[in-house]
């Protein structure tokens, strides 16, 4: 049976991760969190006093991206590969309000764009690979052969990643999340480099109404129609 490069693109919080999980394990494809490497430098930045709410110190972390080495370890208790940065588990890190406010701003930055892309494309060239991000489908992989677009409500996406916080027991607001949420959309559309936007031919999904389970088997059944093509 032939393999495919699947890109799945979208805005924060459409669950595309949830979905890119599921969609490898089930074609027993790769799976690449591109988003969590864009997390995993901003977290290196944090930890090295390069960015703040009022501060970001752009030519430091460009000088050091040489040393931010990311990658990725398939934990089989949870079913999926975890994120390591310099070594060191940092799933859980990544996934903090905190980084949230300022990954946005770190993706912006060309040189550190240039350097994951040239990873993740490393990462896919074999095909058989489920990634998922803001520019798979028309940077990363623009000739993948099945492209999806996640979309839905900024007041959803705020809901599902202000109840996946407090399981985290971060202590934050729904204001904060939904503010959050927001702010990055119009950032991560309005960038110079890669801004987020629909490949042409990307199908769109908007899951605002739509069960995990539902949202799994539409796209799980386009991606069989499409290996199964001659």
């Amino acid at each position: 049976m032939k393999k495919i490069t699947i890109a799945i693109d979208g805005f924060s919080s459409t669950g595309k991760s949830t979905v890119a999980k599921q969609l490898a394990k089930a074609l027993n494809y790769v799976y690449v969190d591109s988003g969590a490497m864009y997390r995993a430098v901003t977290l290196y930045a944090m930890q090295h006093g390069i960015i703040s709410e009022a501060y970001f110190n752009v030519d430091r972390l460009v000088t050091e991206l040489d040393h931010v080495q990311i990658g990725f370890k398939y934990n089989a208790t949870l079913g999926f590969a975890e994120v390591y940065l310099n070594g060191k588990n940092v799933e859980n890190d990544i996934r903090t309000l905190e980084v949230s406010q300022h990954v946005s701003r770190v993706a912006e930055i060309s040189e550190v764009r240039r350097m994951l892309v040239r990873q993740q494309q490393v990462m896919g060239k074999e095909k058989g690979v489920v990634m998922d991000g803001r520019d798979i489908g028309t940077v990363v992989f623009p000739d993948a052969e099945l492209k999806f677009f996640m979309t839905a409500s900024a007041e959803t996406r705020a809901k599902r990643r202000y109840k996946e916080l407090l399981e985290r027991h971060e202590h934050v607001s729904y204001e904060d999340v939904l503010k959050n949420v927001m702010s990055r959309d119009l950032i991560d559309s309005t960038r110079e480099d890669s801004p987020l936007i629909k490949a042409q031919d990307a199908l769109e999904i908007d899951n605002s109404d739509m069960s995990l389970v539902a949202q799994f088997e539409k796209l799980y059944n386009m991606a069989q129609r499409v290996i199964n093509q001659e």
